[in-house]
């Protein structure tokens, strides 16, 4: 099956606006895709959730998969090209509770757009080994990729305007929703 042909149907520019998307709902689009996923895999995946959105996702995910072990956690702090600009972001750490060496690795971030956070975590995953494979997952893509960096699997796919940021959002009781804002550089 296409896991690319089962994403949701891209969002029309002049549609609702993204902080209308649900969340909860992509949430469940992306855990039914990776299900299909897991079942096509000749191998075990490893989760591997980019901080802090991605990170948030592969908590839930790695349950909800009814997957052994802990998911990991990967940071792009060390290896951004604009870490002279933004300095060492404070947050999580990468911590990868499998061996990377040989590992299919499934990377989850919640919104992918230039591509450069991916890439940063790439470059910090091969740090910790040599994986046999890397995919990527993603609750949204919203286009405007300035790297050749996409999504194996995807919830949902928008057109947002440069100047605006969509931030994935959890409540205390760890709830998703989406936050649209103006774009920090």
């Amino acid at each position: 099956m296409n896991l690319a042909a089962m994403a949701t149907p891209d969002v029309a520019p002049d549609a609702t606006p993204p902080v209308a998307l649900d969340a909860e709902a992509l949430y469940s689009q992306l855990l039914a895709l990776l299900r299909e996923l897991l079942a096509q895999s000749a191998h075990p995946l490893h989760l591997a959730g980019v901080a802090s959105g991605g990170a948030w996702l592969v908590e839930r995910l790695q349950r909800d998969l009814g997957l052994a072990g802990e998911a990991g956690v990967i940071s792009s702090s060390l290896h951004r090209d604009d870490f002279a600009r933004r300095g060492l972001a404070v947050g999580a750490h990468t911590h990868l509770p499998f061996e990377v060496n040989g590992a299919h690795v499934l990377l989850v971030d919640d919104v992918l757009y230039t591509g450069r956070t991916l890439r940063a975590v790439i470059n910090e995953l091969f740090d910790y080994g040599r994986p046999a494979i890397v995919k990527l997952a993603v609750l949204v893509d919203r286009g405007g990729r300035e790297l050749p960096i996409e999504a194996t699997v995807c919830a949902a796919r928008i057109d947002l305007p440069d100047h605006q940021s969509l931030e994935l959002a959890r409540d205390e009781r760890g709830s998703l929703s989406f936050v649209l804002e103006p774009r920090r550089d």
